[in-house]
């Protein structure tokens, strides 16, 4: 399975363990990725708030550069994926549009002809790969972990620009993919909700009351550990628990994992290589409990 790969800012940046746990895993799994250089950041949302046109201008223009691959685009950021699915759908859908669109992209020699696709990490494991391919390549399980999914906000909605009427099972991709690496899913009322991280820097007191309620949440239902598939939520959730256990008075200390670090944990990666040493919630919990576990040959 071939892929334009498109890491977005966050992996290279504040979550540099990210990046190498997903080349990691994509080895391991047999997925060819050639990266997009040179393409540019989404926008994050943010962007298209002061100039939609601006906005889906870039993310055509990384669409062109997979169409010119003749490659579907993987990515292993939520906020990324939800930005282009919203990108892509608005280009789509008005012929007229995507003109003006390409008549900025020809200063490039780029066009960008309505084809591509756009998918998480999280989607091609589950409809590329196959869970049941996935579950043969599990070499330590996770049957001693429990595990809260945090699909956070751009993976799930809106449901028209991310195909999820047609794909019906990435609303349950998370839990799917834990089942298959032999982990127990917690469910927790917050799984869909933000983490907090967009009013971060407006409202930090409400911010960091998301990340507790949401860990403490986990927490209490048995979680060993949380995964998210969204780097900017792995940011909140991990990054700022210490202040959310300071601001409600309670002891958290709920690992955040990357979705690449957990399969690449079941998949029998080195913990050091996967980056697990690099959070501010040790992950050493998560370990002990995995030490446990007899290794496949």
């Amino acid at each position: 399975m071939k892929f334009a790969f498109y890491p977005g800012c966050v992996s290279r940046g504040a979550c540099p363990e990210l990046y190498p746990s997903a080349t990691a895993v994509a080895a391991k799994l047999g997925l060819e990725l050639e990266e997009l250089r040179g393409a540019s950041c989404t926008g994050a949302g943010v962007l298209q708030e002061s100039n939609l046109f601006l906005g889906d201008c870039l993310n055509a223009r990384t669409f062109a550069m997979a169409e010119a691959m003749d490659r579907p685009i993987m990515t292993i950021c939520s906020t990324c994926q939800g930005v282009m699915g919203q990108a892509r759908q608005r280009i789509n859908a008005d012929p007229d549009y995507r003109a003006r669109v390409n008549q900025v992209l020809a200063e490039e020699g780029l066009e960008y002809k309505g084809t591509v696709q756009v998918k998480h990490m999280l989607w091609v494991m589950v409809e590329d790969v196959g869970l049941d391919t996935l579950k043969s390549l599990v070499v330590r399980p996770l049957s001693e972990l429990r595990v809260a999914p945090f699909y956070g906000c751009y993976i799930v909605r809106p449901r028209s620009a991310l195909e999820v009427d047609e794909h019906v099972g990435r609303l349950t991709a998370l839990e799917s993919v834990i089942e298959a690496l032999g982990g127990t899913p917690v469910e927790f009322p917050g799984k869909t909700r933000c983490c907090g991280f967009p009013i971060l820097t407006i409202n930090e007191v409400n911010a960091v009351a998301m990340v507790a309620k949401h860990t403490e949440d986990a927490k209490v239902r048995g979680a060993d550990a949380m995964v998210t598939p969204c780097p900017l939520c792995h940011l909140n959730l991990d990054g700022y628990q210490v202040k959310a256990m300071g601001q409600v008075r309670q002891r958290i200390e709920l690992p955040i994992l990357h979705l690449p670090q957990l399969i690449g944990l079941a998949l029998g990666l080195d913990p050091k290589a996967l980056g697990l040493g690099r959070h501010i919630i040790s992950t050493a919990p998560v370990l002990e409990k995995l030490s446990k576990v007899a290794v496949r040959a």
